[in-house]
């Protein structure tokens, strides 16, 4: 019989199984090697998986991305010191596995992915979900705007995902966002992208994305100024609104982040990616998710692990919105 792996308690929050005790290596590989969702009776975050890659148009294999980040993510330790945060004492973060998700229907698999976020938004408030290709964002809007109403989606991507169609497809990895704004999901005076780069099919894309709700912070534009929490940087409605934080894999220069099926030269470089993601801390974020990580593609879990980081920086914000103000120290 094997004993239960001992994990590190801090109040009611159940946290990692403690690695001064267990080798990281060693065990389950759930994200950070946190709690299933079976294991605790209440979650304040939960990470799930979408396995399901069936959107994309070029090279596939996003959908072993959830098992490659959660990998990945061994190595991730409780404290976060930029932050001051430590999110598992803070917050009781599980992981709800994954979302069997049908390959081939999309339209099927829209549908499960949204009364899927909409299952676990009724147990828990915020959700990180992990990709997956781009075409999940839709079904996972349309489960937070049910709640919060027209969300505003701070977007991490080399592509603009804003296109009408791809071959007559209207559902497409490329398209979630003009399905979203076409439905009334964002909010449209606090959308905003990140790292966009790399060449478009013509002017009328960056026209047709201004009109569906989004400004354009490029990967050409200096890091320093392209924080979502600058407001210099940021669309008018964003402090206020409630938004929702999506990295892809292209975001990221290649060099970071390979292991992806649509890669653009001259994107972001992790401590670039992480110190934009530490300004999330001013922000009411309500729900994140990391997708089109393709680990085919990667060497040396490079992207998988930037993937987890991403992951654990956006639940220490989470946590360093939620903290109490600690008492002065003598």
């Amino acid at each position: 019989m094997i004993d239960p792996a001992p994990r590190i308690v801090n109040g009611d929050n159940v946290g990692p199984v403690d690695a001064t005790k267990v080798p990281r290596y060693a065990g389950q590989a759930t994200f950070a090697k946190l709690p299933a969702i079976g294991e605790i009776d209440r979650a304040d975050i939960a990470i799930v998986g979408v396995p399901f890659d069936s959107g994309v148009t070029y090279r596939p294999g996003a959908r072993f991305g959830p098992g490659h980040i959660r990998e990945s993510s061994r190595l991730l330790r409780p404290y976060n010191p930029v932050l001051d945060v430590s999110p598992f004492a803070s917050l009781q973060v599980v992981d709800a596995g994954d979302l069997a998700v049908n390959p081939f229907d999309l339209h099927e698999a829209i549908t499960t992915i949204e009364r899927g976020a909409r299952d676990l938004l009724e147990r828990t408030p915020h959700l990180l979900t992990l990709g997956g290709d781009h075409t999940i964002a839709l079904p996972l809007l349309r489960a937070f705007a049910a709640i919060h109403g027209p969300v505003a989606v701070v977007h991490f991507d080399a592509h603009l995902d804003t296109w009408d169609t791809y071959f007559g497809a209207a559902y497409t990895h490329g398209t979630p966002f003009r399905r979203a704004s076409e439905e009334g999901l964002l909010d449209k005076e606090a959308c905003v992208h990140v790292g966009i780069r790399g060449p478009l099919f013509s002017t009328a894309d960056l026209d047709q994305d201004t009109q569906q709700g989004f400004t354009v912070i490029s990967a050409p534009r200096p890091i320093t100024s392209a924080s979502p929490g600058s407001p210099s940087a940021s669309p008018p409605g964003l402090a206020s609104a409630p938004p929702t934080s999506r990295w892809t894999s292209t975001c990221s220069n290649p060099a970071h982040a390979p292991g992806t099926g649509t890669p653009e030269a001259g994107g972001l470089t992790s401590r670039e990616l992480l110190g934009v993601l530490r300004s999330f801390a001013g922000l009411n974020l309500i729900g994140a998710d990391i997708v089109e990580v393709a680990p085919s593609y990667d060497h040396a879990q490079i992207t998988g692990i930037a993937a987890a980081h991403v992951g654990y920086e956006l639940l220490s914000a989470l946590a360093a919105n939620k903290r109490p103000i600690r008492a002065n120290k003598n």
